[in-house]
């Protein structure tokens, strides 16, 4: 990033952007393609590439079809907790189902992945935990840190593209029957967790 934003930035993110884009396109495709691969398929030079990604796993990140999310409410969002939950895991497996080619690519990087890969990798960032504890953040009033996160960390397991490969792969639902299954998921934790609340009150 320092070196596209040093001298004739716009040309540069031009080129960034191209890579970026041709990397996505052979992760669609299902491959894991190297800075050489991108460089080829965009039409820059492999020297021009490695300027702006050193290795492989720089480049997948910048590739990864959430990296530029910081957050799935929008500017008017709602205070109540489950309109607040159901926004964000509509748009989170909207995503997910948009760009379910690169998604399964990069699961299966890393499940194929060593232990210090793995972590560097996107999909295990936790991004959209962040995104499902803001959420929840009017439950803080009423749950600690930790029990926020652990029903965020819930939530996120039956909502991502492991949960769409399971229910649509095995449990053999179309892609809207299991987007609508994980955002009734999402909502029956919420409602149990707040349940729970009422209960130890």
């Amino acid at each position: 990033m320092a070196y596209v934003q040093n001298g004739r930035t716009s040309q540069k993110r031009r080129t960034r952007d191209a890579l970026i884009a041709a990397a996505r396109d052979l992760v669609a495709q299902g491959r894991a393609p190297t800075v050489e691969e991108a460089a080829e398929a965009a039409a820059i030079s492999r020297t021009t590439a490695y300027r702006y990604f050193p290795n492989q796993r720089v480049l997948l990140a910048a590739a990864h079809p959430e990296i530029a999310s910081e957050s799935y409410l929008p500017a008017d969002a709602p205070t109540d907790v489950a309109a607040r939950l159901d926004i964000v895991v509509d748009r989170f497996t909207a995503v997910i189902v948009d760009t379910e080619a690169q998604q399964r690519t990069m699961l299966r990087l890393s499940l194929e992945a060593g232990e210090a890969e793995r972590r560097q990798l996107p999909l295990r960032q936790g991004r959209a935990i962040r995104w499902i504890e803001e959420a929840l953040s009017p439950l803080q009033a009423q749950m600690s840190d930790d029990e926020v996160h652990r029903l965020a960390v819930a939530i996120r397991s039956a909502t991502g593209i492991e949960a769409l490969v399971w229910l649509t792969d095995v449990a053999g639902l179309s892609t809207l029957e299991a987007r609508q299954l994980m955002r009734w998921s999402a909502r029956a934790m919420l409602t149990a967790a707040r349940a729970g609340l009422a209960t130890n009150a």
